[in-house]
């Protein structure tokens, strides 16, 4: 899957979908593999760690949050071995225009807060 193509623009609206159903409803933080199952029942075919995922993970809080006003989506897809995002998360939560601050608990804490107040009651 390549961006800039229809296959990757729908994965994307797909995982944007995702992401913002899991925030509405107050759910608990997504595994890669679980995200990466999710999108397969939705006809995308996207391995958890490879290919793709990391592009379209960014591509999905770049698209809700273009001028870093709005929360991450991507903070709510976490490894399954420490229940924290990968370290792309907290790259992209770091530079321009999100500027994020604090050590990485605090950043992806701070973040969860922010969506799960932007998502109440919506």
């Amino acid at each position: 899957m390549k961006k800039d193509t229809l296959e990757y623009e729908q994965a994307l609206d797909a995982v944007v979908d995702i992401l913002q159903d899991l925030a509405r409803a107050g759910a608990a933080p997504l595994s890669y593999g679980g995200l990466s199952a999710e999108l397969a029942r939705r006809g995308h075919h996207v391995p958890a760690f490879e290919g793709a995922m990391p592009y379209l993970l960014e591509d999905a809080s770049v698209r809700e949050s273009p001028d870093g006003s709005l929360p991450l989506l991507s903070a709510l897809v976490v490894l399954k071995d420490t229940g924290h995002p990968s370290g792309g998360f907290f790259k992209l939560a770091r530079r321009a225009p999100y500027n994020r601050p604090g050590d990485n608990t605090e950043l992806w804490v701070r973040e969860i807060q922010h969506l799960e107040r932007h998502f109440a009651g919506r």
